[in-house]
Formats: C-alpha cells, structure tokens, sequence
C-alpha cells in the first residue's frame, strides 16, 4: 500500500542560532577587563564590578557563581583570600584565590542596603528569587562587553570562565594547572575547553609530573 505524501513542515519562526555566532566564546584579553573594570567604577556599580572581579577570579560555572553565598567569602567579617565552592556540575570542590582587587570591590559592596541580611552575595531584586538567575548573569554580561565596543555574540558567561586560565596557560603552559583550576576531572575537558590542539597538549602533559 502506498503511504501518502504528508505536507511540509513550515517553520514559524526563526532558528534560535540564526544570525549569531556559534560556538565556544572568547576569553576577554586584559585590555577588556581593564577597560570593563574601569567603565564599572567610574559608574560606581558596586555590584557588578564586585561579580565581574569574582568571576574573573573564580574561573565558576555561571550555574555556580550566581549561588554563591556570603559565607564562601566571608569569615569574621573579612573577606577570606581564598575560597573553596562545590560545584554543581561535578559535585566536586574547587578552590580559587581571591585577589586583592576583588576583595575590595566585594568589601564596598558588602556595604550596600541590598546585602543586609542576605545569604546571598549576589541577591535577586524580587523577593520570590534568592539570588540572580543565569539568564539575568548572561544579561548583565551582554551589557559588559557591548559598553566596550565587543561584539555580545562572540563573548558569554563561559568567556568570564575561560579569561583567567587563558592566560595563565598562554604563560606557563601547565595544563595541569589549569585542569585544577577550572575543576575538571578529564585532562580531555580543558584540552577541549582551552582550544588547545592534542598534539600540543599531550607534550605538555608528558612533561609534567604529578
């Protein structure tokens, strides 16, 4: 028995992807950071310039930086200099150093009306959300890149990750280290993850003890 032509499947609306650039994001070169940092001071937004430094610095997943509490940061009233955070992902602790800048700005922040009595170090405005969403996060990096003239298809929450290590590796090389930083349990991950090319990162790998 023949099966009968069925009609075509009309698409209603646009692909999600279409127009955009795909892929892995970029990692923000010093330039943008310092430019960023800049931008946020000069406008005295102590809340983002306090989550920008603290995403630079903690190399988290945006999954994990957004729950981020008081208590991993904090400890007698000062902001510790490094920080240990269970990952969502992994369920695996990862431990990053908060550096003198970031301290500071989370210092002015802390200050803030909005973080009396807050669990959270990055607390949502409405009352039903403890604390901001990813989408809100992706949202409020857009807006970091674009005020310095980037293009926001080409950065992301994952670029914020990626900045810190990119460098690291591009001066050291250890691929180990950044295996550790980043929190991943596969070698294969950071190699994927860093753009390196195999080749590459197996001679670093042989050349590295542990």
């Amino acid at each position: 028995m023949e099966t009968p032509n069925l009609p075509a499947i009309r698409v209603l609306r646009p692909a999600w992807n279409k127009g955009r650039i795909v892929g892995q994001k970029r990692p923000l070169k010093p330039k943008h950071v310092w430019a960023i940092r800049v931008r946020l001071e000069l406008a005295e937004n102590h809340r983002d310039l306090a989550l920008f430094n603290m995403a630079i610095d903690s190399k988290l997943r945006e999954c994990d930086l957004v729950k981020m509490k008081v208590v991993d940061v904090m400890a007698s009233g000062q902001i510790k200099e490094w920080a240990l955070v269970l990952q969502s992902k992994t369920q695996k602790p990862v431990r990053f150093e908060i550096s003198e800048g970031t301290r500071a700005s989370v210092e002015k922040w802390m200050e803030d009306e909005l973080m009396v009595g807050s669990e959270y170090l990055w607390p949502g405005r409405f009352h039903e959300r403890l604390h901001i969403s990813t989408r809100q996060y992706a949202r409020i990096v857009r807006d970091w890149v674009t005020s310095i003239g980037l293009e926001a298809t080409a950065y992301g929450t994952h670029s914020m990750r990626r900045t810190k290590v990119t460098q690291i590796y591009k001066k050291t090389g250890n691929l180990r280290a950044v295996q550790l930083l980043l929190g991943h349990t596969k070698m294969d991950s950071t190699v994927r993850y860093l753009g390196v090319e195999l080749e590459d990162a197996l001679a670093i790998a042989e050349a590295i003890e542990i």
